[in-house]
């Protein structure tokens, strides 16, 4: 019996007495990282990796409605030279170009101007849209603008005037950039950044409440009701960070009650959420969160006409944090009645009646679950 005993326990556990060969685990470990890192791959630097211009909305006008009649044939003409990376709109004044800017229907617009002092050309930005958008369209812009103005000062070098020797115009200043609802970097960053802090703020709270308090509590769970309560406190608390991080980084953003209320409701929506899927998944859940996290940044910090088609349509299209980033952006920025702002709210309000349903649907009790735990475990 001795020597049966001896020869099993050298043998191992197996059913056999033979284990998985070390050579297949070491393979199969490096085989899993390497997955992993596609994956990560994929779902972020992927997306800045394929980065390109497509059919970019951009506006071209005159500085004055008066002029619009006049520099038409010239605007159009500039307009039908867009190729596919960017698609441009004509318009009859600043105040045109202005209510599309608000609007989001294009990322600036160039408006050529004849003063007394000869043509120019003003770009017209927004910090209300995304600042991917602004790096996008300034250059352009820019380019197009410079053109237009040199131009129209050879044409009216050539002009019969200019021959007969009359006094040259002043000369006119280089293209001026000018953004509407400017902020600081703080208040480019702000929107996308609450995003970001407000999900992890929310998953670590569930985490712990999920996860982490059953242990403490000898395998005895948190409530339905406890569970929403800490889903609840997290999110709270988490905008408190938020705001309170926003006036730190610049006191005069701004962040007024409306704003906040909208955090408030990302972040209980985030917050019921995840409380549900880990409630139900465990820790298997974060094999869903973690990725959603990681991609926020690579794919709610752009805007869609850069981002390569498949991602656009396969992450873009749906990701939560680019409808928390743009509705608090334009909350911030335009008010409650920017085009994207009812859309968040109905997002959002539809993800933490989701969250809630998941959060106290009736689920496996805790004690089968302990007893399951308990006869898994091996003797000893």
């Amino acid at each position: 019996m001795k020597s049966t005993s001896d020869e099993i326990s050298r043998e191992g556990p197996g059913r056999h007495g033979r284990g998985v060969p070390s050579g297949v685990v070491a393979v199969a470990a490096g085989l899993v990282g390497a997955v992993v890192a596609l994956l990560i791959g994929l779902l972020t630097f992927g997306v800045q990796a394929t980065i390109r211009p497509d059919h970019v909305p951009l506006a071209i006008g005159p500085s004055d409605a008066a002029d619009a009649q006049a520099m038409a044939p010239m605007l159009e003409q500039v307009a039908a030279q867009g190729g596919d990376a960017v698609t441009w709109r004509t318009v009859e004044s600043r105040a045109q170009a202005e209510q599309l800017l608000d609007a989001k229907e294009v990322y600036g617009a160039v408006l050529i101007g004849r003063g007394a002092t000869g043509p120019s050309a003003t770009v017209l930005l927004s910090a209300a849209l995304n600042p991917s958008a602004a790096q996008v369209a300034q250059p352009v812009l820019t380019q197009v603008g410079g053109t237009v103005v040199a131009a129209a000062r050879a044409q009216a070098a050539r002009s019969p005037q200019a021959a007969a020797g009359s006094a040259p115009a002043a000369p006119v200043a280089d293209v001026q950039v000018v953004t509407l609802h400017p902020t600081s970097a703080a208040g480019r960053t702000l929107p996308l950044a609450a995003s970001a802090l407000l999900w992890l703020a929310t998953l670590i709270a569930s985490i712990l409440a999920i996860v982490l308090v059953p242990r403490l509590r000898g395998g005895r769970s948190l409530g339905r009701v406890a569970l929403v309560c800490a889903a609840v406190t997290g999110a709270l608390l988490g905008v408190a960070v938020v705001v309170g991080l926003a006036r730190l980084w610049d006191a005069g953003l701004p962040l007024g009650r409306e704003a906040v209320g909208f955090l408030a409701l990302v972040g209980v929506a985030f917050a019921l959420l995840q409380s549900g899927i880990l409630r139900w998944l465990g820790l298997r859940g974060l094999a869903v969160l973690v990725p959603l996290y990681l991609m926020a940044p690579a794919v709610a910090g752009l805007v869609p006409e850069v981002i390569d088609p498949v991602y656009r349509e396969a992450l873009w299209s749906w990701t939560p944090f680019r409808f928390s980033t743009e509705g608090l952006r334009s909350l911030m920025f335009l008010g409650s009645n920017a085009p994207d702002v009812q859309m968040a709210l109905w997002i959002f309000g539809g993800m933490a009646l989701a969250g809630l349903a998941l959060t106290v649907a009736p689920g496996p009790r805790p004690e089968a679950v302990s007893a399951r735990l308990r006869t898994a475990r091996p003797p000893g």
